[in-house]
């Protein structure tokens, strides 16, 4: 089976958000994600991590949380010096949590200057950390309208015009099917870009059997494909989130 991570924007949100460190230990996860880590101490959340032995896979880029605001904005013509601040703000975030990928939203854009705006902040990005691990991650319009990155294909192309070796893609199975329809076919055609997995079933983002997807036959594939970075749910428990997590056993 994959390594399986858990997402604390999602799961475990009946608690406190310092107390989901422990439960999603609790609930035998060795690896968790918070998308937007920055309006909690980032000291007192590296304190959680070590206290209850958790890795920590991924956040994402920029802060703060998106809530009623963008979600993102490195394809935003004219946000090229926001995005640079900004960024550098969440590597600031990212020294002390020690995240093992970084995932850089695009934000609401379209067109030929929002590509070439996209392009060429992941260019500055990837020599500004080259270090760091970085993603992109396509998202499907219905979840978020307008969203610049809104295809698999669109991503590889933008891999390729980057060519960074620390720029992967996250691949999320739930927005796979969506976009796609058909995600063990996504997957074969650009799963050997992946550096991270998210999941959640589809339609409705709910817990795995809560849909259609068939993500127990994407776990196979995963682990026949010898996939070894983490693979993070990423759902929406309709109850606690421990009543969710049968497939987990």
């Amino acid at each position: 089976m994959p390594k399986f991570a858990a997402n604390l924007t999602f799961l475990f949100t009946e608690l406190p958000f310092m107390d989901r460190f422990k439960a999603a230990r609790k609930a035998g996860f060795d690896a968790v994600e918070v998308l937007f880590p920055y309006d909690a101490s980032a000291q007192e959340m590296r304190h959680e991590l070590i206290r209850h032995d958790l890795s920590f896979v991924l956040m994402n880029v920029p802060p703060p949380n998106y809530t009623g605001g963008d979600r993102g904005f490195a394809a935003v013509p004219g946000s090229e010096a926001r995005f640079r601040r900004d960024f550098d703000r969440a590597m600031r975030f990212a020294d002390i949590l020690k995240p093992r990928a970084i995932h850089i939203m695009a934000g609401k854009a379209e067109g030929a200057e929002a590509r070439a705006t996209y392009i060429e902040n992941l260019k500055w990005a990837t020599a500004r950390a080259p270090k760091r691990v970085l993603t992109i991650e396509p998202v499907n319009p219905t979840d978020m309208p307008g969203y610049f990155l809104d295809s698999f294909d669109l991503a590889a192309e933008v891999l390729d015009a980057v060519a960074a070796p620390n720029l992967h893609l996250q691949f999320d199975a739930y927005h796979a099917q969506i976009l796609t329809g058909d995600l063990a076919g996504c997957w074969a055609a650009h799963g050997h870009r992946a550096a991270h997995v998210q999941f959640a079933d589809a339609p409705g983002r709910g817990a795995p059997g809560s849909g259609k997807s068939d993500l127990a036959g994407f776990f196979a594939t995963l682990d026949a494909a010898g996939y070894d970075g983490y693979v993070s749910a990423e759902y929406m428990p309709k109850g606690s989130t421990p009543e969710s997590l049968d497939w987990l056993s």
